[in-house]
């Protein structure tokens, strides 16, 4: 099996050809060859984010018309629910019961949620009689979503499902641990009907490589990243010559003792 970049409706391999393993942590087994992203990869995907917000369709659509195709990668999501989630636990090792139970009904309800949630949004206004403002909210552009791997798909679509139903564009960096479902939800959004460059899917590594790449490209408004509190500081640095939004979630939690007296056999 290899996975492809998603790249302007797409599927294409790195410029340099490199790839690297994905491995099934319960067992050590290669699952699949996946094309390692770097600098030049980065640059085509924001392009395509960046060409498909300045000149596409998305971004000009009514929230109602974003939402129906939403709706429908949802439900290509539902069906083929098995699939995905077989992938997501041999991928990154959590109980497919899981993965089939929890994860992945979430995955498209996240979907069908954040469409919906687009389409009842409205514009505040404030009369004073004299003058009347208001607040318009609008698309902010391009947005690098980096996701980490314990909820490989679920915290994807958490980044991805709300960036697209208010017409921003995106281009997803999963965590090189487990890359495989993200390329299973660029498929399904393309069968939606999802418009080329709305939505592109970049593999490969954090520091040098595909992750900074991203980040510090300044066609990129806002950054959103689920991982470690160190990453995180240097991705603010790194967006701060351009002032970018960021949204992170950083640190770890649920840490496991591990006493004197264990027996570690």
């Amino acid at each position: 099996m290899h996975i492809q970049h998603f790249i302007d409706g797409k599927f294409v391999n790195s410029l340099s050809g490199k790839t690297f393993e994905t491995v099934n942590p319960a067992t050590g087994e290669i699952i699949a060859t996946v094309s390692e992203g770097e600098k030049e990869d980065a640059a085509l995907a924001v392009a395509a984010a960046h060409r498909a917000f300045e000149e596409g369709p998305w971004p000009r659509m009514r929230p109602a018309e974003r939402a129906a195709i939403l709706r429908k990668i949802a439900d290509g999501i539902d069906k083929r629910r098995e699939e995905i989630a077989q992938y997501e636990s041999r991928d990154m090792g959590k109980p497919i019961r899981e993965a089939l139970n929890f994860d992945l009904p979430r995955v498209a309800h996240n979907f069908r949620f954040f469409g919906e949630f687009a389409e009842v949004g409205h514009t505040e206004t404030f009369d004073r009689k004299t003058d009347l403002m208001y607040v318009l909210r609008e698309p902010a552009g391009v947005a690098a979503l980096i996701t980490p791997w314990n909820f490989p798909l679920m915290l994807a679509t958490w980044k991805v499902a709300p960036c697209l139903a208010f017409g921003n564009t995106c281009v997803l960096k999963p965590a090189e641990q487990s890359p495989i479902t993200a390329s299973l939800l660029a498929e399904v959004a393309a069968e939606a009907g999802l418009p080329p460059g709305v939505l592109n899917v970049l593999h490969g590594f954090g520091p040098d490589a595909a992750g900074e790449a991203i980040v510090t490209d300044p066609r990129v408004q806002m950054i959103s990243f689920t991982g470690e509190t160190a990453t995180g500081k240097a991705i603010m640095k790194a967006g701060s010559d351009t002032l970018k939004r960021v949204s992170f979630e950083l640190g770890g939690k649920s840490a496991s003792i591990v006493f004197e007296d264990a027996d570690l056999d």
